[in-house]
């Protein structure tokens, strides 16, 4: 039997330094870049490219589809069954810089932990699934299904390419990605982005100019920041001041220069599908703002924002809320938040719902909920996705189930999760790893992290996993 553990061991040095050329991409979507040769920006086109320069170098039987997906494959070329490991190598914003303690594309080892956007999702533990295909490869260990290995570089935002690429391969036997937690997700909930879209009109006696938080549908909005034209520039100041007192979850400030008062409220950045452990900044600055006298559409967005959308991540308010005993409750997070007076503004919740609603109910009850004088247009946008679920009973979750009992010693049970990863684009596919429990989940906020000797328990364990997977 392979020693895995000791295996992976010998691999840890170069393992970390192919992993440090990669967190230092800066692999985000970048719409405003994109070419027809690099469809989602240079980033994340350099990183598929350095993944497919890495697989070569090893060995591996190599391909790339329309620079969005590459893949590394081994095993027999024409078995006709087959095991994926499904990565990701586009990253988050890295979001509010002053809050980093590290340089986030200078990736740096700190007490036994490398800091870096994307060291935990999902660069790391990617790299720590390709390093246990690499070490099953150079073991030369017999394979009955062919193996794999494949990265995306849109998973953070519509999944692009994705679908066309295994439409166009055939789709594998079964899978795991490597892009959440141990011991196992075998369930995901529903996710859907409903959008609301409006003119940025506005009336009263207070002037909206402009309003902003958050970047991405699937991040909490740490930072807000918004413009106001009033003839009470210092009464409004104290009213804020007073707002920031009461409410310790939050900081702010603002200035004022002339009848103009410029707000900005820090609240707390996380993953948008886990958003109660977050404070979104853009729903408490809507909070305080639509006490005062905006109209039109201006009143309109941030009553919606300050009251039917904020400190709500069930949607109660809303009347979206659902829960089973399954998949649990319905999540909302509010994502993007724009307006600016006299153009298009826009509002993106993203839903992650259990298996007793949809989409399209989920979307009438925004409709329903948005204020009188508030005209919007509400309807789904980007990559929605129904629940996915893979049976307990399943050979491929209980070997995955088992392959962790035996490394860790811990039990180990079928999980649900709000998330969303790429694992769920098999029919037969889960998330593995590679987060262990009692590490901080860092995913999406600032100073994210993966601890150093987590990478060779992963890489350990995923290599079992695939040698069981792809010989039972």
């Amino acid at each position: 039997m392979t020693q895995w553990r000791l295996e992976a061991l010998k691999y840890e040095d170069t393992l970390l330094t192919d992993l440090k050329e990669m967190l230092a991409i800066k692999s985000v979507r970048d719409d405003a870049a994109a070419t027809t040769d690099a469809p989602l920006g240079p980033g994340p086109k350099e990183a598929l490219l350095k993944f497919e320069e890495f697989a070569k170098r090893d060995g591996f039987r190599t391909g790339n589809y329309k620079n969005l997906v590459a893949y590394a494959e081994m095993g027999p070329e024409d078995a006709e069954e087959s095991l994926a490991i499904i990565g990701h190598l586009d990253v988050m914003p890295a979001g509010d810089l002053s809050k980093w303690e590290t340089e986030p594309f200078t990736p740096t080892i700190k007490n036994g932990r490398l800091y870096a956007r994307g060291a935990s999702d999902d660069k790391g533990p990617s790299f720590a699934g390709y390093y246990a295909m690499k070490m099953i490869k150079d073991l030369n260990i017999p394979l009955k299904r062919k193996l794999i290995f494949v990265m995306g570089i849109d998973e953070e935002s519509d999944w692009t390419g994705m679908d066309d690429f295994f439409a166009e391969m055939g789709e594998p036997t079964m899978g795991f990605s490597p892009d959440a937690e141990f011991p196992i997700i075998n369930g995901e909930k529903g996710n859907v982005s409903t959008v609301v879209r409006f003119a940025g009109t506005n009336g009263g006696t207070y002037k909206l100019v402009d309003f902003e938080a958050g970047e991405r549908p699937n991040m909490v909005p740490g930072v807000a920041t918004a413009t106001v034209e009033t003839e009470a520039t210092a009464d409004m100041l104290t009213s804020f001041n007073a707002y920031l007192a009461e409410e310790d979850r939050i900081s702010g400030s603002a200035t004022v220069a002339g009848k103009t008062i410029s707000f900005t409220v820090n609240g707390k950045q996380v993953h948008g599908a886990m958003p109660e452990t977050g404070e979104n900044a853009g729903t408490y600055l809507a909070n305080f703002l639509m006490n005062f006298d905006f109209g039109a559409n201006a009143k309109g967005y941030l009553v919606f924002l300050g009251d039917k959308a904020h400190d709500d991540t069930k949607s109660v308010k809303i009347g979206a809320v659902k829960h089973d005993d399954l998949m649990g409750d319905l999540s909302m997070n509010v994502g993007i938040q724009r307006f600016d007076a006299d153009q298009d503004g826009f509002i993106n919740l993203n839903f992650r719902y259990p298996q007793n609603t949809t989409a399209d109910a989920i979307e009438e009850f925004v409709r329903k909920a948005l204020p009188a004088e508030f005209d919007a247009k509400v309807a789904q946008e980007g990559h929605g996705m129904g629940p996915h679920y893979v049976p307990g009973n399943d050979p491929l979750v209980e070997t995955l189930l088992q392959t962790y009992r035996d490394h860790t010693g811990l039990p180990a049970a079928e999980q649900v999760i709000g998330g969303g990863t790429f694992g769920r684009l098999l029919k037969r596919g889960v998330a593995f790893g590679a987060m262990f429990e009692g590490v901080p989940d860092t995913m999406h906020q600032v100073n994210e992290f993966y601890p150093v000797a987590d990478l060779t328990r992963s890489m350990a364990i995923f290599a079992d996993a695939m040698e069981r997977l792809a010989n039972y």
